[in-house]
């Protein structure tokens, strides 16, 4: 006889005891904000290491058989929720809906959150920086089209701090309103989408015509008008607009990712696993930054990324003026960063910490 009926009873038991600490959970949540803003009003809801040392606990302390992934999904929505109680987290990222903005977003800060998606990176700065929004989420460089430079300019002129960082893996996909590719005429995608999945529209969809538009998610709205049409985009575009994706992860990279920033007004505390992002000018001498990365060998400060840009502060005007953006592991409150860190500011003619970050997943 099959044992069938047991199990799904067992699973109905178990899930009245989760649906129960689920809400326990919570209540205790709600009692902490309530403490909180009892000390302080301004209190943030959402800390960013707070909620990175989390994860990386319930990642260590994970038995099986579900894999760290689905567990971060999992407890991400959970303490979205959570948060979501004491007020709901307020979100600028480059829209329209269905972007891989967008999708950056949720993966930060879960379904829970409002998104406010915004015309271009200036409006979502403002509208930070003004607090119509407690975050923005922007993209800051993407491992085959390098960075993006209106969010670095951006970001040096603004009071706003970096406090978090989201990987998200570009997955392009094939969608439509229908099953099966017979009677496609016409693929929408945004022009970068279209360049990394060309080596797949050659092989399967030869002499289809492809029209360049304005973001993924306005390809997967065209999309939807016509069922003779397809379009290139992410998951989100789909579920935003009703479509059926016929072919998943068709970028002809594979290890195509965007790094995003989330900028807020606050700082972010030490997590464990960190990195502080800086830029810096360096002195127009004769191993000038040279002297500048010293301090960071001298202290055991590891750097993973330096990077040069022409300067655009009117404190530095002229031509064959460098900006260098460096990353560095570690916390700015770290005894060996903040040493280096000290050093610098007597050395360079010009330094902004951006902030310090947990690490994301990559």
């Amino acid at each position: 006889m099959s044992d069938l009926p047991t199990l799904r009873s067992e699973i109905d038991r178990l899930d009245d005891e989760l649906l129960k600490l689920l809400n326990a959970r919570a209540g205790v949540s709600r009692r902490i904000g309530e403490a909180k803003r009892a000390e302080d009003p301004q209190a943030p809801v959402y800390r960013a290491e707070r909620e990175a040392a989390v994860l990386r606990r319930l990642e260590a302390a994970n038995p099986g058989p579900l894999p760290n992934e689905a567990v971060s999904r999992i407890f991400h929505e959970v303490m979205s929720a959570s948060s979501a109680l004491q007020r709901p987290i307020r979100v600028a990222y480059l829209g329209p809906a269905g972007t891989f903005s967008e999708q950056a977003a949720v993966m930060q800060f879960g379904r829970s959150a409002v998104a406010l998606p915004c015309a271009n990176f200036d409006e979502a700065f403002r509208r930070t920086e003004s607090g119509e929004s407690d975050f923005s989420v922007v993209p800051v460089e993407n491992s085959t089209e390098g960075t993006i430079s209106r969010v670095l300019d951006l970001l040096l002129g603004s009071p706003l701090k970096v406090c978090a960082e989201v990987v998200v893996r570009v997955q392009q996909n094939l969608m439509r309103k229908r099953a099966g590719r017979d009677g496609i005429t016409k693929v929408y995608s945004h022009g970068q989408s279209l360049a990394q999945t060309q080596n797949w529209l050659n092989r399967n969809l030869p002499g289809v015509d492809r029209v360049t538009v304005e973001s993924n998610a306005e390809a997967a709205r065209l999309a939807s008008l016509d069922d003779s049409t397809a379009a290139i985009a992410g998951v989100n575009a789909a579920e935003n607009f009703g479509l059926t994706i016929l072919a998943p992860n068709i970028e002809d990279d594979p290890t195509n990712r965007t790094r995003f920033m989330v900028v807020g007004h606050g700082d972010a505390a030490p997590s464990g696993r960190d990195r502080t992002w800086l830029v810096m000018s360096a002195p127009n001498v004769a191993g000038g930054l040279v002297r500048l990365l010293a301090p960071f060998a001298s202290h055991g400060v590891s750097m993973t990324k330096i990077e040069s840009r022409p300067a655009r502060l009117a404190s530095m005007p002229g031509s064959w003026e460098y900006m260098f953006y460096v990353d560095v592991e570690g916390h700015r409150d770290d005894p060996g960063v903040a040493k280096a860190l000290g050093e610098l500011k007597s050395i360079a003619p010009y330094l902004k910490i951006f902030g310090s970050y947990p690490v994301g997943d990559y």
